[in-house]
């Protein structure tokens, strides 16, 4: 059985993502007690409201249009939700690569990835997102590979 709070963590996670779709960066930073995204386990750490709002700035440029499209979605049983989805994307805008810059291909990308939401223990505001994908998948789909 589903608790109340698990309940509400999990459309947390639901209106987070969304609002990540339709680029409503305040709506976003308010699911969170304090923001921070840490990819692939500290390959990239963005801590607070400037640095993750840099990070959507980073990755809509490429892909101004990137959404998501839930999979599966539920509690761990704790303070966390986990999310299987498909990121989803058009590369519109130049993509940086190191010091390369890859100009727009208008290409398309689907790729399945997975998150983990970390719940402030007793809350429904998220602590930290934890996704995880494979660090070639977007440039593979993208035949930059």
């Amino acid at each position: 059985m589903v608790s109340d709070l698990q309940q509400r963590r999990l459309q947390v996670v639901r209106d987070h993502m969304h609002l990540e779709i339709v680029h409503d960066w305040e709506g976003v930073l308010a699911t969170f007690e304090h923001p921070h995204y840490d990819i692939n386990d500290g390959a990239a750490v963005f801590d607070g409201r400037e640095q993750v709002l840099r990070y959507f700035a980073a990755s809509r440029t490429p892909f101004p249009d990137q959404g998501n499209e839930i999979i599966s979605i539920a509690p761990d049983g704790g303070d966390r939700v986990l999310v299987e989805f498909w990121l989803t994307g058009t590369h519109l805008g130049p993509l940086r690569r190191g010091t390369c810059v890859i100009e727009p291909t208008g290409k398309t990308f689907r790729v399945r990835m997975m998150a983990s939401f970390e719940f402030k223990p007793g809350s429904d505001k998220i602590v930290c997102e934890r996704p995880y994908i494979d660090a070639g998948a977007i440039d593979r789909a993208l035949g930059l590979t």
